[in-house]
């Protein structure tokens, strides 16, 4: 049998609820990108809290203007309120000041930017940053430490890219948005399985494996564990030593 996502998105938006209510917060800040994840989570945080307790975050840094329309589009679409902050001059003055270094290296500060804008919203109206990464970016890492992964809780961490998309088509996602090529946007051209080097139909496959304790062969799987084991770290607290 599939999965029943209409009671799936009930109880998302039941947790959505419960979680704010037990942090005594306000609302929800999340973070618009234009892409598929943080469309079906603003949707389901309105569903959650009502349209005035969700402000959606539009932070472009070097960022195609096509993901700026898109967020915009779907914001208003939701009636959601939004606030623009441009972080592409903040950006090009810190890269200026700090030492040389690689093409991912100089990206990964754009999402650290982005989660200091998300808290310091957060922190002024007493509301929670809700992430966006699904359980195949976290399995494997595919996320910045203290930047997209720094945010309060996770509605879609337990959730596959294929079982996003099917939320997004029982939310109502604009087409737009579900056909888009996933993409962090870190870079011109950028896309999450071109630089994951796999699909993430392949991911998804060999995950579902892992977790049912099936031996793999491959070098995709092999490529997998690999990753699961270097970004495991990025989901726990830092160790503190113990005597």
């Amino acid at each position: 049998m599939g999965k029943d996502f209409k009671k799936l998105k009930k109880d998302l938006v039941n947790w959505i609820k419960a979680k704010v209510k037990s942090a005594k917060a306000q609302g929800v800040v999340v973070g618009l990108s234009g892409g598929l994840d943080s469309a079906v989570v603003a949707s389901l945080s309105k569903e959650a809290l009502g349209k005035k307790r969700v402000l959606g975050l539009l932070l472009p840094c070097e960022s195609a203007p096509t993901d700026l329309v898109d967020a915009r589009n779907f914001a208003k679409k939701l009636g959601l309120k939004t606030e623009l902050f441009d972080l592409t001059s903040t950006y090009k003055q810190l890269i200026k000041k700090l030492p040389p270094a690689g093409l991912v290296v100089k990206a990964n500060l754009k999402p650290r930017l982005r989660m200091m804008v998300l808290y310091y919203y957060a922190n002024k109206l007493n509301y929670l940053v809700i992430g966006t990464g699904n359980k195949c970016e976290l399995k494997v890492g595919y996320f910045t430490k203290y930047g997209d992964g720094g945010v309060d809780f996770l509605p879609l961490g337990n959730l596959y890219k294929s079982d996003v998309l099917s939320l997004a088509k029982l939310l109502g996602i604009p087409q737009r948005i579900i056909e888009k090529t996933p993409s962090a946007g870190l870079w011109k051209g950028q896309t999450d399985e071109g630089e994951m080097g796999i699909t993430y139909s392949e991911l998804e496959k060999i995950l579902a494996d892992l977790e049912k304790g099936k031996r793999l062969r491959g070098d995709k799987a092999r490529k997998v564990k690999k990753m699961v084991g270097k970004g495991e770290h990025k989901l726990k607290m830092p160790e503190i030593f113990k005597r």
